[in-house]
């Protein structure tokens, strides 16, 4: 039930990036489809090992080492995916930005009410 609510969740988050930040492109709806689940596969799998490697960094910056990491991340699901590209670095970094707050905010309130 979490992986599906954080699916949905970041579709969500996908379709809103796509039409509100200028310079991401996302050609229809199923390819905003695959780019979330090729995003969330990569969240779910690459980023914790990130997150376990770069543990000295994110410490000494105050935690906020994992939005250069979660903008990597993005980055790397944009190459995988087909119909998902950006045209400036500017548009890669609001969308990382973007699915980084949506994300704390839904794991916080996924763990408030403990639906885990």
């Amino acid at each position: 039930m979490f992986l599906i609510l954080r699916f949905l969740i970041t579709f969500a988050v996908v379709i809103f990036i796509g039409h509100e930040i200028p310079g991401f492109e996302i050609k229809d709806e199923t390819d905003a489809f695959f780019f979330a689940i090729i995003l969330s596969a990569v969240n779910s799998i690459i980023r914790p090992v990130l997150v376990f490697l770069t543990l000295p960094i994110t410490i000494l910056t105050l935690g906020l080492f994992t939005l250069v990491i979660n903008v990597f991340t993005f980055y790397l699901a944009t190459v995988i995916s087909y119909g998902v590209h950006f045209h400036s670095f500017s548009a890669l970094f609001w969308g990382g930005f973007v699915v980084w707050v949506v994300s704390t905010v839904t794991n916080y309130f996924i763990w408030k009410t403990n639906m885990y």
